[in-house]
Protein backbone atom coordinates (compact mmCIF):
# COMPACT_ATOMS: atom_id res chain seq x y z
CA UNK A 1 0.00 0.00 0.00
CA UNK A 2 2.75 2.35 0.86
CA UNK A 3 3.76 2.07 -3.15
CA UNK A 4 0.05 2.81 -4.48
CA UNK A 5 -0.23 5.57 -6.92
CA UNK A 6 -3.65 6.03 -5.19
CA UNK A 7 -2.24 7.04 -1.50
CA UNK A 8 -2.27 10.70 -2.37
CA UNK A 9 -5.35 10.87 -4.19
CA UNK A 10 -8.45 11.81 -2.62
CA UNK A 11 -10.86 8.63 -1.72
CA UNK A 12 -14.09 9.88 -3.26
CA UNK A 13 -12.42 9.80 -6.41
CA UNK A 14 -12.34 6.51 -7.21
CA UNK A 15 -15.91 5.62 -5.52
CA UNK A 16 -17.46 7.87 -8.48
CA UNK A 17 -22.07 7.54 -9.20
CA UNK A 18 -21.94 5.99 -12.12
CA UNK A 19 -19.24 3.55 -11.61
CA UNK A 20 -16.33 5.25 -14.06
CA UNK A 21 -13.89 7.71 -13.46
CA UNK A 22 -10.87 8.31 -15.85
CA UNK A 23 -9.34 10.31 -13.67
CA UNK A 24 -9.23 7.18 -11.17
CA UNK A 25 -8.38 4.99 -13.81
CA UNK A 26 -5.55 7.53 -15.20
CA UNK A 27 -4.25 7.13 -11.33
CA UNK A 28 -4.46 3.26 -11.48
CA UNK A 29 -2.81 2.89 -15.36
CA UNK A 30 0.78 4.70 -13.58
CA UNK A 31 0.53 2.45 -10.41
CA UNK A 32 2.87 -0.18 -9.44
CA UNK A 33 0.78 -1.92 -7.25
CA UNK A 34 -2.16 -1.86 -9.89
CA UNK A 35 -2.21 -5.96 -10.40
CA UNK A 36 -2.16 -6.44 -6.49
CA UNK A 37 -4.78 -4.12 -6.07
CA UNK A 38 -7.50 -5.84 -8.23
CA UNK A 39 -5.99 -9.13 -7.08
CA UNK A 40 -7.38 -7.83 -3.64
CA UNK A 41 -10.81 -6.21 -4.36
CA UNK A 42 -11.60 -9.92 -6.56
CA UNK A 43 -10.74 -11.66 -3.23
CA UNK A 44 -12.79 -9.81 -0.84
CA UNK A 45 -15.64 -9.32 -3.27
CA UNK A 46 -15.43 -5.09 -3.69
CA UNK A 47 -18.60 -4.53 -5.12
CA UNK A 48 -17.99 -0.90 -5.22
CA UNK A 49 -15.90 1.95 -6.57
CA UNK A 50 -12.37 1.64 -9.28
CA UNK A 51 -10.22 -1.29 -7.63
CA UNK A 52 -7.20 -2.26 -9.67
CA UNK A 53 -8.17 -0.28 -12.69
CA UNK A 54 -11.15 -1.68 -13.51
CA UNK A 55 -14.91 -0.74 -13.00
CA UNK A 56 -17.30 -2.26 -10.61
CA UNK A 57 -18.97 -3.99 -14.31
CA UNK A 58 -15.82 -4.83 -15.30
CA UNK A 59 -14.80 -6.99 -12.32
CA UNK A 60 -18.00 -8.72 -12.11
CA UNK A 61 -16.98 -9.59 -15.55
CA UNK A 62 -13.57 -10.74 -14.10
CA UNK A 63 -15.36 -12.66 -11.33
CA UNK A 64 -17.81 -14.58 -13.60
CA UNK A 65 -14.64 -15.80 -16.42
CA UNK A 66 -12.69 -16.94 -13.57
CA UNK A 67 -15.50 -18.78 -11.79
CA UNK A 68 -16.22 -20.55 -15.56
CA UNK A 69 -12.78 -20.96 -16.01
CA UNK A 70 -12.61 -22.53 -12.65
CA UNK A 71 -15.61 -24.79 -13.53
CA UNK A 72 -13.72 -26.61 -16.24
Amino acid sequence: MAEAACRTTDPELFFPIGGESREALAVCRRCPVQPDCLIFALRTNQKNGIWGGKTERERVSLRRLIRARASC
